[in-house]
């Protein structure tokens, strides 16, 4: 039997990500011809003392998520040129970008990335009380492995969006949070 990663214990994956080269082009498709929906539109994040590469950025950023049975995807829009994993080299568009894993402990989380020598792209905090960490665990863009401990009601927010996909009729399927 295979010896398991180091990294496969932190949890499964949640989330599907994408870098659409056309945002509105991506809700449509997703919608009309997938059938994912409704999805929820979170504008304009700039995540708390965010660094990119060890260093302080001001990236701001707008997603969309929704659900696709109990699998999240999330269609993400950059709003600045600031130093990213949306801008750049990580920037790959109009295919997989990254995956989700919500964790309960960050720093967990952080020292198996280092102790398998993946390089830490983004570090940031959600709201009061949740971080994240984008890690390149070694496959270059592409294959960027997204850590999350939700903040406060986090975990609510995702099941209502979950909840709405199931019976979703294909009405209002981009509606803004926020």
């Amino acid at each position: 039997m295979a010896k398991r990663g180091s990294l496969t214990p932190l949890g499964p994956i949640m989330q599907l990500a994408y870098l659409p080269s056309d945002f509105d082009a991506a809700i449509r498709h997703w919608t009309e011809v997938v059938g994912v929906g409704p999805f929820f539109l979170l504008e304009n994040i700039q995540l708390g003392d965010m660094t990119y590469l060890g260093q302080p950025t001001d990236a701001v950023f707008s997603v969309a998520i929704g659900y696709w049975g109990d699998l999240q995807i999330e269609l993400i829009r950059p709003e600045n040129d600031s130093p990213s994993i949306y801008t750049g080299a990580y920037a790959v568009k109009d295919q997989l970008h990254h995956v989700c894993i919500l964790v309960d402990d960050i720093a967990k989380a952080r020292a198996a990335l280092l102790n398998a020598g993946a390089t830490v792209l983004i570090e940031g905090k959600v709201g009061d009380s949740g971080a994240v960490i984008y890690a390149d665990p070694g496959g270059g863009p592409g294959h960027i492995v997204e850590y999350v401990k939700p903040m406060d009601g986090g975990i609510e927010l995702f099941a209502m969006m979950r909840d709405a996909a199931r019976d979703w009729d294909g009405s209002d399927p981009l509606r803004k949070i926020g």
